[in-house]
């Protein structure tokens, strides 16, 4: 049976896959996002707003490139959880982009991480990274969010995003294992 499926989501995804074309992002997009960076906070370079602009485009579509992304989000999402792919669910594309832009070691901008729990049975948890200026929370950052459009990048103020609810990723994290801990100690 389970093979069946994989051959089937395989079929689907040859399908769509002419269907899909690779992100794109203008200038226009990167300077808009610039500016968004560095109106978080008087003290952000603008440079690094520029430069972790830049790279937050071009990396949600290198990373769509790497994972091999020819379908939407949720059929992908099952073809990495099947086996079929190796990555490209929503806490790889979150992982991989905080790590980037880690590795420019900004000054003024820090990453963090944010989790969305779902708001009804038929949803899943949302990661996603999430750039601030250095020492606000995910709150008064901006969520940079790869996954949702597959590749092509997303971003809001975190509070502003009508999707998802974000919340710490450390904090939902912690409330899971809590309630886990509940369960097994009720059984």
């Amino acid at each position: 049976m389970k093979s069946l499926l994989v051959s089937l989501m395989m079929l689907a995804a040859a399908t769509l896959a002419g269907c899909s074309s690779g992100p794109t992002a203008t200038k226009n997009d990167v300077e808009e996002l610039a500016r968004a960076l560095q109106s978080l906070d008087p003290e952000v370079d603008p440079t690094e707003a520029r430069r972790a602009a830049e790279i937050a485009y071009s990396y949600s579509a290198q990373l769509a490139q790497q994972y091999n992304v020819t379908t939407s989000p949720i059929l992908h999402n099952t073809l990495v959880n099947s086996g079929v792919k190796e990555r490209g669910v929503c806490v790889h594309y979150a992982e991989d982009m905080q790590a980037r832009l880690n590795q420019e070691n900004f000054q003024t901008l820090s990453m963090l991480r944010a989790i969305a729990e779902p708001k009804s049975d038929f949803r899943i948890d949302h990661s996603t990274a999430v750039i601030a200026a250095k020492g606000d929370g995910i709150y008064d950052g901006i969520v940079l969010d790869p996954w949702r459009y597959g590749g092509k990048l997303y971003w809001s103020a975190t509070t502003k995003d009508a999707r998802y609810d974000w919340e710490p990723r450390l904090e939902v994290l912690r409330r899971k294992y809590e309630r886990r801990m509940a369960k097994e100690a009720a059984e």
